[in-house]
This record gives structure tokens, sequence and C-alpha cells, in this order.
């Protein structure tokens, strides 16, 4: 009888720790979102001041919105319009670097919009973007902060600076502009379980 309960002790604490396993894999933590995010996800948790629980509850609602977005296609000409007035923000840059940056988040904000992400505030877009574009959303972030400020300064550090963002900004523009309507659908294979692709109040920050 000692034996028994012993082996069905044993088989019980095996079932609970592969539960755990499951579980542990399945959720959206960790691992997962450290992989699906990348850049993101360190941002995330020093924006959540080494909280890696909030940090995981951010990302994985971002997911649960976002993942199963798909793109909507450009209108015939957009690809060029858009190709030439980012050429033009660049141009822009050496006599204005303030202008060029406030042209190249106008341009960002509409090329989002027009591809259909949610339009219902820059938190809201940034938060999708970052679902599909983890590695690019940044760009994004900073054009939008700089662009916000009333005088963003002309002095060599600080036009540095401009430069930087407004090339990560065209890396996600690349990214944006490049996208094709089915290639989304499959960058949620390893998110969480299927919830509404929009909604509102997720990812807010600065």
């Amino acid at each position: 009888m000692a034996v028994l309960i012993i082996i069905i002790l044993s088989v019980a604490v095996l079932a609970a720790v592969a539960l755990a396993l499951v579980r542990s894999t399945s959720a959206p933590g960790g691992a997962m979102l450290r992989r699906r995010f990348g850049p993101e996800y360190e941002r995330a948790v020093a924006r959540h001041q080494g909280d890696t629980k909030a940090a995981h509850r951010e990302l994985g609602t971002r997911l649960r919105r976002h993942r199963r977005f798909r793109p909507a296609a450009l209108p015939a000409g957009a690809h060029e319009r858009y190709r030439s007035r980012w050429a033009r923000a660049q141009e822009q840059f050496v006599d204005s670097p303030a202008g060029a940056i406030a042209e190249a988040d106008q341009l960002l904000n509409q090329l989002i919009r027009e591809r259909g992400y949610p339009s219902d505030g820059y938190g809201e877009q940034l938060a999708a973007v970052s679902v599909h574009h983890p590695q690019h959303v940044d760009g994004y972030r900073q054009v939008h902060l700089l662009a916000g400020r009333e005088d963003p300064g002309r002095d060599a550090e600080r036009t540095e600076d401009l430069r930087s963002a407004l090339l990560a900004a065209r890396r996600l523009f690349d990214a944006l502009l490049d996208e094709r309507p089915e290639a989304a659908a499959t960058t949620g294979a390893d998110s969480p379980a299927p919830n509404a692709a929009t909604g509102t109040g997720t990812g807010s920050e600065s």
C-alpha cells in the first residue's frame, strides 16, 4: 500500500511539473515575448523599471489586440508618391532638420493609417506597429517625440540626434511601404490565444 501511495504521489508530481512546463511555454511571457518583440521587450522592461511581469502584461495585451491584423494594400501609385515625399524630407534636412523630422512624423502617421493600422491615437498605433515591426518601431517613437518639441535645437549634437532619428524612421518607413497584405497573417504564430485585432487604450507610452 505504501509503495502504491508513493507511486501515485510521484505521478501527481510529474503531472504537475509537466503542466507547469506547458503553461510556461504557451503563456505570453518570458522567452516567447523576448523572441517576438526583440528590442521592444527590453524597452518595455526598462519602462516598467525592471518589472518583467508588468512588461509581460503590456506586451501580451499588444499581441492579443493586434496580432491578427493584416495590412491593407496601397492604391496604385502610392509607393512612388510616398518615396518621393520621403526623398524631399531628407533633402529638407540640410536646411531644416526640425522640418524634416516633422515631415517624417507626418508621413509615417499617414502611411500607418493608410495601411489600416488603428487610427485612434499615437499610443495605439505604436502598439500595433510594434507587434508586426518590433525591430523598427522605435524609429516612429523617436521622430514623433522630436516632432512634438517646440525647439529641437540646432547645435551639432542635437542635429546628430535628429539625423539618427530620421534614419531609424526610414527603416520603418521602408518596412511599412513594402509590407504585403498577406505577410502579417503569419506573424502571430507564436502568440497568445485569438482576440480582437484592434482596441483602444493599449500600449500608450512616451
